[in-house]
């Protein structure tokens, strides 16, 4: 995908809109009946007001009366005119119309394409879900620590440091299950984005094609991938650390402000990072470069970007609990004293058919909801590139749409 025009950044099409020179479709004419940007070169003698409009295109244009309000401009190719107030029919050579999308439209591109391509995106997602679910289920089996045991009576004081012990030694727990999840989600989101990338052109790609293509890649995804949960700490302890080292009351009020504060910035700049990967991917970005790409695509849209990705995270989160709950209760009936022994003193004391029963309901829901979560991300960095970037008729191009032809003059300085 990235040796096809229009996947990379554009040198003089910047995201906010600039330059002008980003191909697209032409605009209807003013009153006169000439571009509004531009002095007349016809004839004194012409005919009335609103019957002819200049030709924007070399070759001779038909007639055609000023749209009325709520037009929509001429359609891609053709500049054909469907109807008043009617929008153009946009090109859909794969899982969507290459138009501005709305929030159903990316969400259906996403379940499109893991229909379309199946046995490509289950290929990956299946082996990487199973050997991160057989780490995953060796670490708990074997490495985690007993947990700390926390004192109903202890004072305010003790009680936080009796709360960070606590936390560090969950983080220590957490440790090796979150490396090998970033792993596994790291493998998936390369390849998944080669594949996504391929059906907006309606393009079907094996694994072994995606996966020769994201190789290259993926050390600096890597890097992305690390950059990010690192960046998220440090903004967590910046946060907390004030009042940690105070350690009275006011510390733990502070703690908590401090927490509250931290968060509220950490989700804004991850928001705000979320195109990265795509734009790392599809633009062959550095670390640093794909960021600042990511932050100048979602600026000025970062609310409808924060609530596409949260109705994301509810819709895939409902999935998994869909498919983890009844795997959890077969497991729970099958090992330990089901689940009455979850209210006992002790707990429940679960062995290997509970990890491995709950493991295969892991690997279930992460293999539908990892490629959701993949193809709403590369589909938001389209959407984004469309409105700001005229991507539509780049892609169109690509695609090989009829009327989107490498001759249309400007076209050249904004191929990928």
């Amino acid at each position: 995908m990235n040796d096809t025009p229009g996947w990379a950044s554009p040198g003089s099409a910047p995201s906010d809109g600039q330059d002008a020179s980003v191909p697209r479709p032409a605009a209807p004419a003013d009153d006169s009946g000439t571009p509004s940007d531009s002095p007349s070169k016809w004839s004194k003698n012409q005919p009335p007001p609103g019957q002819w409009s200049a030709p924007t295109t070399p070759g001779p244009v038909p007639p055609a009366p000023r749209p009325a309000p709520g037009w929509g401009g001429p359609g891609p190719g053709g500049g054909r005119h469907p109807g008043w107030g009617q929008p153009p029919l946009a090109a859909k050579p794969g899982v969507i119309p290459l138009r501005p999308l709305g929030v159903g439209e990316i969400l259906d591109g996403a379940v499109s394409t893991l229909r379309a391509h199946w046995r490509t995106v289950l290929g990956v997602t299946i082996v990487v879900a199973v050997i991160s679910q057989i780490g995953d289920i060796l670490v708990q089996r074997y490495l985690l620590p007993e947990p700390v045991d926390l004192d109903p009576d202890a004072s305010p004081a003790e009680a936080l440091n009796q709360a960070v012990d606590a936390m560090q030694s969950s983080l220590l727990a957490l440790a090796p299950s979150l490396f090998i999840t970033v792993i596994g989600t790291l493998f998936t989101t390369a390849v998944l984005t080669v594949v996504i990338s391929r059906s907006v052109l309606g393009r079907g790609v094996t694994l072994t094609d995606a996966w020769a293509e994201a190789r290259p890649r993926l050390l600096q995804l890597l890097g992305l991938t690390l950059l990010l949960p690192v960046i998220g700490a440090a903004i967590v302890t910046v946060g907390i650390l004030p009042g940690l080292l105070i350690g009275s009351g006011a510390g733990v009020a502070l703690t908590m402000l401090g927490g509250l504060a931290a968060a509220v910035v950490l989700i804004w700049l991850m928001v705000s990072f979320s195109l990265a990967s795509p734009a790392l991917m599809l633009e062959r970005q550095g670390i640093v470069a794909s960021m600042r790409r990511s932050a100048k695509l979602v600026k000025g849209t970062w609310w409808r970007i924060f609530g596409i990705l949260l109705l994301t995270m509810l819709l895939t989160f409902v999935v998994s609990m869909i498919i983890a709950v009844p795997f959890s209760l077969v497991a729970m009936a099958v090992d330990g004293d089901g689940v009455s022994g979850l209210f006992s003193e002790t707990g429940p004391d679960f062995g290997w058919p509970f990890l491995i029963i709950t493991g295969i309901g892991t690997v279930i829901s992460t293999s539908i909801t990892l490629p959701i979560s993949a193809g709403v991300s590369v589909l938001l960095y389209v959407d984004q590139r469309i409105r700001r970037e005229a991507l539509d008729l780049e892609l169109a191009r690509a695609a090989g749409v009829p009327g989107y032809g490498p001759e249309q003059p400007g076209n050249d300085a904004h191929r990928g």
